[in-house]
C-alpha cells in the first residue's frame, strides 16, 4: 500500500494517537507519583504508549521513504516522537511544508 493520500492520513492519525497516549501516561504518572494514589493509569497507558510510540516510528520511516525527505526531515519527524505531544507539532509542519504531498511520493513502479 503506497498510496500518498492513504500514507498521509495514516501518519496523522498514528501521530494524534501517539500524542493522545503520551497525554494519558502523564496523568498516569501524576497519579502515579504526584497523587500517589494509584498506578492504573500507568498499567494501562504504558504499553498503549509504547505500542504507538513504535508504530509513529514505523509509520514515520515509510513516510519518509514514500515522500523522499531529506535525512534532516527524517530526523526531525523521529525525534518528534521523544518530547510530548511533539508528534502532532511535526506532523502538522510536514503536511504545511508539503512533505506529505502526493506529488512529492516516490512515482508507481
Amino acid at each position: 500500500m503506497n498510496d500518498p493520500l492513504t500514507v498521509a492520513r495514516v501518519f496523522r492519525a498514528v501521530a494524534i494517537a501517539e500524542a493522545a497516549s503520551w497525554t494519558g501516561l502523564l496523568a498516569g504518572m501524576f497519579v502515579k507519583w504526584v497523587l500517589a494514589v494509584s498506578e492504573v493509569g500507568v498499567q494501562v497507558f504504558g504499553p498503549i504508549h509504547g505500542a504507538l510510540f513504535v508504530a509513529y516510528v514505523l509509520v514515520t520511516l515509510w513516510a519518509a521513504r514514500l515522500f523522499r525527505w531529506d535525512l534532516r526531515t527524517l530526523v526531525v519527524g523521529l525525534l518528534a516522537s521523544i518530547p510530548p505531544l511533539t508528534t502532532i507539532w511535526f506532523e502538522r509542519h510536514a503536511a504545511r511544508s508539503g512533505r506529505l504531498d502526493a506529488v512529492r511520493a516516490e512515482p508507481a513502479r
